[in-house]
């Protein structure tokens, strides 16, 4: 397995969340800013956690579609270190956001079949970072954090895009090293794979996912 992966740690909703992720070795954590979410939080609630982030560790907003009075608000008032967009956002709109927010963006994609990596090329000339997820079911209502993973062969071999890129999608303490040693990935992303319900983490959960990685 590579060395050195960086974990993010996703979907936190309390200081003991945030004070896990970050004993732990979590390099980001990520805070949910879509009221569908079982992990959404009011602004003045992840401005709060935010705050109990160590420096060094970098404070990441999840979105989802959102208006630029949504993201004014959410940069305005809590401290960030790189935004999220988890929705379909297009090229155009993640190169818009970059520039008015003035923070890097990690667009995420979803995969599910080899069609879907030629996305990547694409918007790896917009985005600062990839987060490179599981396609959502068309029943579900969110767009990430279900679980769900896909078939990492399609990543192996794919280690050169043109910019840094994250793999999420049901990960796990028990499968997050197969899942770095078959793409490659040096950067994971987890939510739901360290909850015992949705929402719900498990700080053992979180330190064995890190340990995982290493």
């Amino acid at each position: 397995m590579p060395q050195d992966v960086s974990v993010k740690i996703c979907g936190l909703t309390a200081p003991n969340h945030v004070r896990a992720a970050a004993e732990a070795g979590a390099r980001y954590v990520g805070f949910v800013f879509f009221p569908k979410s079982p992990r959404h939080l009011a602004i003045e609630a992840a401005a709060e956690l935010a705050h109990l982030v160590p420096v060094g560790i970098a404070k990441v907003a999840l979105t989802v579609n959102a208006s630029d009075e949504d993201l004014d608000r959410i940069v305005s008032d809590v401290p960030l270190d790189m935004l999220q967009l988890h929705g379909k956002e297009s090229p155009d709109r993640v190169a818009e956001v970059r520039e008015r927010i003035g923070l890097p963006v990690m667009k995420a994609i979803g995969i599910a079949e080899p069609e879907d990596l030629a996305a990547i090329d694409l918007y790896s000339e917009v985005a600062d970072q990839l987060l490179i997820d599981a396609k959502p079911p068309r029943t579900s209502e969110l767009p990430g954090g279900n679980g769900l993973a896909f078939d990492w062969r399609l990543l192996a071999g794919r280690k050169y895009w043109q910019r840094p890129w994250m793999l999420a999608g049901g990960l796990t303490p028990e499968n997050v090293a197969e899942a770095v040693c078959m793409t490659g990935a040096r950067q994971v992303d987890v939510s739901s794979g360290v909850e015992t319900a949705p929402g719900a983490k498990d700080l053992d959960l979180i330190r064995a996912f890190v340990d995982a990685t290493r």
